[in-house]
């Protein structure tokens, strides 16, 4: 609420219009205290007032100031907005993104000549993954998902100019989804994209010599070298190079950290250098954990 506060005491100040994105992600404890600053600067407004004490501090007050909010509260972990926060705030619905309109574009300003066609094939995949697959907390498919998915074919349309446009975003499809799927929902992903995206085949991109690197530790660690495991290290490589964090999920005694210490040694093999710092985040507050801003 500290940082929020800092924002809304310089927006206050010089007259600006501030958006807050996602609002009710924020912790309920916090936004009881947010809309007690909210309320402070309306009633400042209200009253036509040129300075007011904010936070226990004189400001300046433009009157022009503006604040708005974003919320999805169909997303996990969002949390409900108190009244005192509702009463503040006018709403405004909006309906239903048309995710292949803006599929559609986005390929477009990548350079996809055939958007149309592919923002639809990318859709109803979305649309068949989400009726057919099993439900897992960690699933998700909406906007955001299609955003990553088309960052990613983006990269690889410039990267290789030359490659047919559907087999780029079969590629893109394929390896922004398969790390996060449970072992059961790969086969039926995988049949799904091969019914979309007829007669193509697109094999893996190889990497030999991390591959035997990883190998490698594994059996000097004392572990069995298997496949899926080895597949599974090379998707957290892939995966930590498109986002910026990542997260491993299974079972305890799942290979989550052999997984994890062995990508580690594989990229100090070849010649990068990997320290692993292991935190119990409960013994950090978030603040400690994500910094402030």
């Amino acid at each position: 609420y500290k940082a929020i506060g800092t924002t809304l005491a310089g927006l206050s100040q010089c007259g600006a219009w501030g958006c807050f994105d996602e609002f009710n992600r924020i912790d309920i404890s916090v936004l009881s205290v947010i809309s007690t600053q909210l309320q402070t600067i309306r009633s400042a407004l209200m009253m036509k007032l040129e300075r007011f004490t904010f936070e226990g501090v004189e400001i300046n007050l433009d009157s022009k100031v503006g604040i708005f909010i974003t919320m999805n509260p169909g997303y996990a972990g969002r949390t409900e907005l108190p009244e005192s926060v509702k009463a503040l705030f006018r709403p405004v619905v909006c309906i239903v993104p048309d995710l292949e309109m803006i599929c559609m574009i986005s390929l477009f300003s990548d350079g996809f000549l055939e958007s149309k066609t592919l923002a639809k094939k990318m859709t109803v995949l979305y649309k068949l993954a989400r009726e057919q697959l099993s439900k897992q907390y960690h699933y998700d498919w909406g906007l955001r998902a299609l955003n990553a998915v088309l960052r990613m074919a983006g990269v690889l349309k410039r990267a290789s100019p030359d490659i047919k446009e559907a087999l780029v975003l079969m590629r893109a499809l394929r390896d922004m989804n398969h790390p996060k799927f449970v072992y059961d929902d790969v086969p039926l992903f995988l049949g799904l994209i091969r019914d979309l995206f007829p007669g193509m085949d697109c094999p893996r991109v190889g990497y030999p010599d991390f591959n035997a690197a990883v190998e490698q530790v594994l059996s000097q660690d004392n572990y069995i070298v298997l496949h899926h495991q080895v597949d599974k290290v090379v998707q957290l490589y892939e995966t930590m190079m498109t986002r910026h964090s990542t997260m491993l999920v299974g079972p305890t005694g799942g290979g989550k950290t052999v997984v994890i210490n062995a990508l580690a040694k594989a990229q100090t093999v070849l010649g990068l250098p990997t320290k692993i710092n292991t935190l119990n985040p409960k013994a950090c507050s978030v603040i400690e954990l994500y910094g402030i801003l």
